[in-house]
């Protein structure tokens, strides 16, 4: 488990790959109070309208063998652009607001596609991961969890 130290001023990202919360703390110490600046959230369309009706086909060169193509997985990849739509804002939010301290909270999968697009100035503002989903638990319940 991290050890996790809140200041005011500390601001928190709260993600998966159809939500985010970005929060900032009011006051440090034991009980941290957050309040939210901002929610994004992504549609969650169903397959039939993200993609084609059927996975593709493909022929070899020779003979008239035949296979099919693996389906794409529309949501994971529907996911990874949000992803990389919140590491936009971050990077936003760190150049315009000034942060120093942040916290990062999101599934594991979710933090490994968010990591690599995130900058260089966000990158080095984060104090601490945790690698849990949170997004739809009540503010309250998430400062209880990354308190304990």
């Amino acid at each position: 488990m991290v050890d996790i130290k809140f200041s005011r001023g500390t601001w928190v990202v709260v993600c998966d790959g159809a939500k985010a919360l970005i929060l900032k703390c009011s006051n440090g110490g034991q009980h941290p109070h957050l309040r939210t600046c901002e929610t994004m959230e992504q549609p969650h369309p169903p397959d039939r309208e993200l993609g084609a009706d059927k996975p593709g086909r493909t022929h070899q060169a020779e003979g008239f063998a035949g296979s099919a193509v693996e389906e794409t997985e529309w949501h994971e990849q529907a996911a990874a652009e949000f992803l990389k739509g919140v590491a936009a804002k971050i990077d936003a939010l760190v150049q315009t607001k000034g942060i120093d301290r942040l916290i990062l909270v999101a599934p594991p999968r979710a933090l490994g596609v968010l990591r690599p697009h995130l900058g260089a100035h966000s990158q080095a503002v984060i104090v601490a991961e945790v690698a849990k989903d949170l997004t739809n638990f009540p503010v309250d319940q998430i400062e209880r969890h990354l308190v304990a």
